[in-house]
């Protein structure tokens, strides 16, 4: 079973299977994206590029090969300049050469008209591989992360997230334009230019790598060295992400309490700490290079003594000095960029890791990718049978049983940390119980596929989520086809049409970042009529009006008694008096099920609910 996802990439499907998700630390964090290179065969250079291949480069392999090819013919420019210069030098420049001047230039000329046409062609050929196999990878990444459950989410702050999905996968496309030309230009370049050295004098050529042995051992050192740092970097990248994604956050909170400065001191140390980083990760890189330098200078002194006593005697000729020196030179930079090449690939390569390391986090939840068979939309019943639930080390649910009856009201009370919302979280499969079942209409929650079940449900919950998108699109959420009659339907459901008319862009005004464009009662009432357009069988409604005035709160609770109509809902209130109505009650503490019945019956007992009641009359 495959799933296609990005321009022409197959991968395996993720959806159904059973499997187990590390937590954050797990090789996800900082300390795990740090992993030297090797510790996890997984994600040595090897593997990492073969599973870059397999996934992403492969389907542009034609497109690559072309490249190459003029890659190829870009590089081969160089050898052919150089040895063009031993008959300048020897016959053009002799006395009675000039015959020959005009047709030399112009050859040379030719070679420099190929190399500039080859090397826009390669450059734009890459370009486009590079940009697709970018943003395939990107959406790949995006696709993953959603269908990761919910205590992942708790364990990676969005800023993180979202520099694995920018960041990380813009460093990894730098690859296409430093590995693949390396790979492909320069070193068909540096075989072009060292056959047409070894040609003019092997003895010369030895004489110019004579200081190559010596990065030998730098290169295995430093190629450890800079993974680790260029891993640090991409994490310390990740802290600062999060770090603004949390103070754009929370800047009504940062205004309130007069934090700015403090805010801005420690986003001052997060990039302070970057930029040690980067520091660090800059002077690995650029050791390479500075290396390549002063071997590539030895070699020029040791030709220079040589090959210039051979000319000064007579036993070879200026042309030929000059063409085997030419080309020695011209190794220089085609050199220095495989050196530099090797730092490239190794922050590539520790993007590569993280990137992998996230694809390699799968869902907990398992669940089938279809439906053992579809829950019948009259025959919700919800029941939770001896439903165990513990954060680590927190237990949550212990033994919780109870039932909510089809097309009836069912409130769920009690005191914090009683596990009212980790109810919700279970029933919508945002997690699985430890143990328990579960079973709406009879069909146990696991024979369903996450699709199937989280659609039996809709939700107005005290803090709705909206997006910076117009009204419509924030209560259409992707679906198509809908009529401006049913939409106008819904507007008067969730007694949204005056407000809706009042508006200068009517449905299409921007509801602002997270909704802040809207006051309290008008996000709650775009969720409810979200909630009608999805038409789902079973309503959860989470503390839908406890932060409203009295005023907004009318307006919502008339238009969730529509809502409500003719199907089973769930209600978690921590105001009592909201679900005095409720067809049954069930009153949680430390995890169970301590009281249940309605509202008389339990004031009548005289327990948890009524002590609960009483004391918040008392405080009314």
């Amino acid at each position: 079973m495959t799933q296609t996802t990005g321009p022409n990439v197959t991968r395996p499907k993720t959806d159904g299977l059973q499997t187990t998700a590390p937590m954050a630390g797990a090789g996800f964090g900082a300390a795990g994206a740090a992993a030297r290179d090797g510790d996890d065969p997984r994600y040595g250079s090897r593997a990492l590029f073969g599973r870059l291949w397999r996934l992403y480069l492969r389907p542009y392999r034609w497109l690559m090969l072309c490249a190459f090819v003029v890659m190829t013919v870009e590089g081969s420019t160089l050898g052919l300049l150089s040895y063009a210069l031993q008959p300048l030098f020897d016959e053009v420049f002799a006395p009675g050469g000039n015959t020959s001047l005009v047709l030399v230039g112009l050859g040379i000329l030719s070679l420099f008209l190929i190399r500039a046409a080859t090397s826009v062609l390669s450059r734009f050929l890459l370009t486009t591989v590079s940009l697709r196999t970018a943003a395939a990878m990107q959406v790949d990444l995006l696709a993953h992360i959603l269908r990761l459950d919910g205590p992942f989410f708790q364990t990676n702050p969005p800023g993180s997230l979202m520099e694995r999905v920018q960041g990380d996968t813009t460093a990894v496309q730098s690859i296409w334009m430093t590995v693949i030309v390396a790979a492909g230009r320069d070193i068909v370049s540096l075989l072009g230019l060292f056959i047409v050295a070894v040609g003019i004098d092997p003895l010369w050529t030895a004489a110019a790598l004579i200081g190559a042995p010596l990065l030998i051992v730098p290169t295995a050192v430093l190629q450890r060295y800079l993974r680790r740092k260029a891993a640090h970097l991409r994490a310390e990248t990740g802290q600062r992400a999060t770090r603004l994604d949390e103070i754009f956050h929370g800047i009504q909170a940062i205004k309130l309490n007069r934090l700015e400065s403090y805010q801005t001191g420690r986003f001052t140390r997060i990039v302070a700490a970057l930029n040690r980083a980067q520091t660090k990760a800059t002077l690995a890189a650029s050791v390479m290079p500075a290396m390549i330098d002063i071997v590539t200078g030895l070699g020029f002194f040791a030709v220079l003594l040589l090959g210039g006593r051979e000319v000064a005697e007579g036993h070879r000729t200026v042309g030929e000095f000059m063409s085997f020196f030419t080309a020695m030179a011209l190794t220089f930079q085609p050199i220095r960029r495989l050196g530099e090449l090797f730092g490239s690939w190794q922050v590539a390569a520790a993007s590569l890791e993280r990137i992998f390391r996230l694809f390699d986090i799968t869902p907990s939840l398992a669940r089938p990718a279809q439906s053992v068979a579809p829950v019948p939309r009259g025959a919700t019943r919800i029941e939770f049978r001896d439903v165990r639930f513990s954060y680590p080390g927190v237990p949550v649910l212990d033994g919780l049983s109870f039932t909510a009856e089809t097309g009836q009201t069912t409130a769920i009370v009690g005191p914090s940390g009683a596990g009212k919302s980790t109810v919700f979280q279970v029933l919508t499969a945002l997690t699985d119980p430890d143990s328990g079942s579960v079973t709406i209409g009879g069909q146990d929650t696991r024979s369903l596929s996450l699709a199937d079940q989280r659609g039996l449900f809709a939700s107005v919950t005290q803090e709705t989520a909206l997006f910076d998108e117009s009204l419509r699109d924030n209560i259409l959420m992707g679906r198509e086809g809908v009529s401006d009659a049913r939409l106008d339907e819904v507007l008067a459901a969730a007694h949204l049409t005056e407000f809706v008319a009042g508006l200068p862009q009517g449905l299409d005004t921007p509801a602002g970042p997270r909704g802040s464009g809207l006051s309290g009662g008008q996000r709650q009432r775009i969720a409810i009529a979200r909630a009608l357009l999805a038409d789902a069988p079973v309503l959860l409604l989470d503390e839908a009006t406890s932060a409203l005035d009295a005023r907004s709160e009318a307006a919502v609770a008339e238009a969730l008694a529509t809502l409500a109509r003719g199907r089973t809902t769930l209600v978690i209130a921590h105001r009592l008096s909201t679900v005095r109505d409720a067809d049954k009650i069930l009153v949680l503490n430390a995890g169970r099920v301590a009281e249940q019945g309605r509202h008389d019956d339990l004031m009548a007992q005289g327990g948890l609910y009524a002590s609960l009641y009483r004391l918040q009359a008392g405080g009314e």
